[in-house]
């Protein structure tokens, strides 16, 4: 196996994403939906386009995301009180239980992940990451 730090990243990530994906399914979303539901959270209502930039989807992902999270019952879309070009995207309270179990769950994937290191060195290395991705 190479050491080269794009080609651990890249595999890393893939494990990652098995297993919260793992972890997600028996609830019926997967990591893509968290993380709509996630930007969702703790927020007053905002509309599809603001939730869009906050994960750095184009649009038409983000309608076809959000097209499934009504079907499931998890957001709810209504037209915006002044500007009714706009849809208003909130959590349902379906929504709001379904993002406290998938937290829950999506962290439980985050443990299996790093459980071949020490706390101190899974600590290290999401500090690390995280000083990488914002600079």
């Amino acid at each position: 196996m190479t050491r080269r730090l794009g080609y651990l990243l890249k595999h890393a990530q893939q494990r990652m994403a098995e297993l919260t994906e793992a972890a997600l399914g028996p609830l019926g979303l997967t990591g893509r939906e968290l993380g709509v539901l996630n930007v969702l959270v703790g927020r007053e209502p905002g509309s599809q386009q603001q939730a869009a930039q906050r994960l750095g989807i184009d649009r038409t992902t983000m309608v076809a995301l959000l097209d499934t999270l009504e079907g499931k019952g998890l957001v709810a879309r209504h037209p915006h009180a002044e500007d009714r070009r706009r849809n208003v995207v909130e959590l349902t309270e379906v929504g709001h239980e379904t993002v406290r179990k998938a937290t829950a769950a999506a962290e439980a994937a985050e443990r299996e992940f790093l459980s071949s290191l020490s706390e101190a060195d899974g600590r290290a290395f999401r500090e690390s990451l995280h000083t990488i991705v914002t600079g």
